[in-house]
């Protein structure tokens, strides 16, 4: 797991359906969390099914910095260790680039009743309102403050609370969830995320010896315990990654067999790709996108679980501006999320953005461009477009690209599609405009 150039970029050069088999990862929204509670217990933990990508890296060496000690089973599989943290302030340049970084303010507040952590980063797609989090952790009696980016809670004790969450969010679920497992008595938490990977957390410290119930519901009840242990867990497969290759079939024109997922995640995304013409098979842990012939129209609204992902809005948008005839997208999560629109429009999309509302109306095909990668699921939406597109569209800062998707390019290549890594853009341009000259 080799640092990467943050320089590097995609080439891609489009108009090849992708077809054939694609294994899908384990959920780095889940993931990122559970690496953070697996340190709510002096024993050795094992995670598998971890995806290799830059966030849950910079997680995992956040937490080595204040002395967790993590060992490298293979690729996906780690042993942590957190009967050796040295301090609960984490301040480092890592950590403050993932959103995730919150998860170590519910483990650290419920295991050491004391933690500090830099306010998250990521993508800038709106504004991550923390509220919700400090409600809930005031609620179970912990002071909180908020200083220069950081944001400390300590408490005597942890007590526990009936909280009802303003909004739906997950990161404020997980967070109290995890702060409130070792508290004393019996905690609600109401109008609770219902997102898969809210469901594998919950999983996840149930091993641990928690007494969840309720994930996957708007009403979690957690029973305080004395003490969590040692485990192991798989992390399950990443849903959003799944859909991004259901939907690179659809925007291709392609034939794609998912493996490695669970279906009843998927549901809303393959709704939406059957009202677009798609074809759609499901077996036990796989799903099968079939494209044939122009895309279909169709409105989508983003919502929480089990509404259609924010996570898989872009994507949506790259394959609806190639359907026949008008279709909307209305954002209702994130307010920065069409920042792909403008990139788009460059490779030939007709889209107009009105408030939280983007007006698309079909178009027969986009032509490649030099573009730059604004966000991770823009990022990976445009390369989509990219396969589809008559000519090369070369792609800077794949590096948010990379944050949520392991071998993103290679599994792309894997389905022939026609795509490489190069951190020389310049060259790569000047060669292909000596030979449209030439």
């Amino acid at each position: 797991m080799s640092p990467k150039n943050e320089l590097d970029h995609y080439i891609v050069n489009g108009g090849k359906p992708l077809m054939g088999e694609v294994s899908i990862g384990g959920a780095k929204n889940a993931a990122l969390a559970i690496l953070a509670a697996s340190i709510m217990t002096d024993e050795t933990v094992t995670i598998e099914n971890v995806p290799d990508v830059r966030d849950t890296n910079a997680m995992m060496e956040a937490m080595e910095g204040i002395g967790v000690r993590i060992k490298r089973l293979d690729r996906h599989t780690v042993e942590i260790n957190g009967s050796q943290v040295e301090n609960v302030n984490i301040d480092t340049e890592n950590i403050r680039k993932i959103r995730a970084s919150y998860y170590l303010l519910g483990a650290l507040l419920g295991k050491y009743r004391h933690a500090e952590v830099p306010l998250p980063g990521g993508c800038d797609i709106g504004s991550r309102p923390i509220d919700q989090h400090v409600k809930g952790f005031k609620a179970l009696g912990a002071k909180v403050s908020i200083k220069g980016g950081v944001m400390k809670a300590t408490a005597e004790q942890l007590l526990s609370a009936h909280i009802y969450m303003d909004v739906v969010t997950v990161g404020a679920t997980i967070n109290v969830m995890m702060a409130s497992v070792m508290a004393e008595g019996k905690t609600i938490i109401e109008n609770a995320a219902k997102e898969p990977h809210v469901v594998d957390v919950a999983n996840f410290l149930n091993s641990m010896g928690a007494n969840i119930k309720g994930a996957g519901t708007d009403i979690i009840r957690i029973k305080g315990v004395d003490r969590l242990h040692s485990c192991t867990y798989s992390v399950i497969p990443d849903q959003i990654e799944a859909g991004t290759f259901m939907y690179a079939a659809a925007i291709t024109g392609g034939n794609i067999l998912i493996k490695n997922v669970i279906p009843k995640h998927l549901e809303s995304i393959s709704a939406k790709l059957e009202e677009m013409g798609c074809h759609i098979e499901e077996f036990d842990d796989a799903v099968k996108v079939s494209s044939f012939g122009k895309l279909q129209s169709t409105n989508i609204k983003t919502l929480p679980y089990p509404g259609f992902p924010t996570d898989m809005q872009p994507q949506a948008g790259v394959a609806l501006a190639l359907a026949e005839g008008v279709s909307t997208i209305t954002e209702s999560i994130f307010e920065n999320r069409f920042k792909y629109v403008d990139e788009l429009i460059r490779m030939g999309a007709d889209i107009r953005v009105e408030g939280n509302t983007a007006i698309i109306e079909g178009t027969d095909g986009f032509s490649g461009a030099h573009i730059q990668a604004p966000d991770l699921r823009a990022g990976a939406a445009l390369v989509l477009a990219a396969l589809a597109a008559d000519g090369t569209t070369y792609i800077d800062d794949i590096h948010f690209i990379e944050r949520g998707y392991e071998d993103f390019d290679k599994k792309i290549r894997d389905l022939g599609g026609d795509i490489k890594k190069t951190a020389d853009i310049k060259t790569a341009v000047k060669k292909a405009k000596y030979k449209l000259i030439s």
